[in-house]
């Protein structure tokens, strides 16, 4: 089943949960939104990688706020995005190991060969880590590696 079906299956799950399921709706529904506007702006049918994209950039998003309230000490606001998150988490792929970074990041130095830079050693270790790693951890272990 594609992640695309997966929601609509889950929106229509929570739908039925009424009050339970009020912030999984929500959530669903604004995942639903952004494909939808990439689709139409784009003129493409996404796939389950375009899906995890919008995915991942959703999740980054409500990261960015947690950050943002905890530094405002908003504890109400806090919990409300801790659970969207909780929420988005069920449909991305599990997260790559600190281990697992390093590990990708050495591949793409030795694909490198000579010419081996941040630009070229980015570009190798993006592909193989988009959505299932933070860009900023894999950032921080390139320019160690590099460094």
């Amino acid at each position: 089943m594609s992640l695309k079906d997966q929601l609509k299956e889950d929106m229509k799950a929570a739908m039925k949960a009424r009050e339970e399921g009020k912030i999984a709706l929500s959530v669903i529904r604004m995942v639903n939104s952004a494909i939808k506007n990439t689709e139409i702006n784009d003129k493409v049918e996404l796939d389950d990688n375009g899906v995890l994209g919008i995915l991942a950039k959703e999740m980054k998003t409500r990261q960015d706020s947690l950050t943002e309230f905890e530094k405002a000490g908003r504890e109400d606001l806090i919990a409300h995005v801790k659970e969207e998150m909780a929420v988005l988490q069920k449909y991305m792929p599990a997260q790559l190991t600190e281990e697992e970074i390093r590990d990708v990041v050495k591949n793409a130095i030795a694909e490198c060969g000579d010419n081996v830079n941040m630009g070229n050693v980015m570009k190798h270790v993006m592909p193989h880590t988009k959505g299932r790693a933070d860009g900023k951890l894999v950032n921080t272990i390139v320019k160690e590696l590099l460094g």
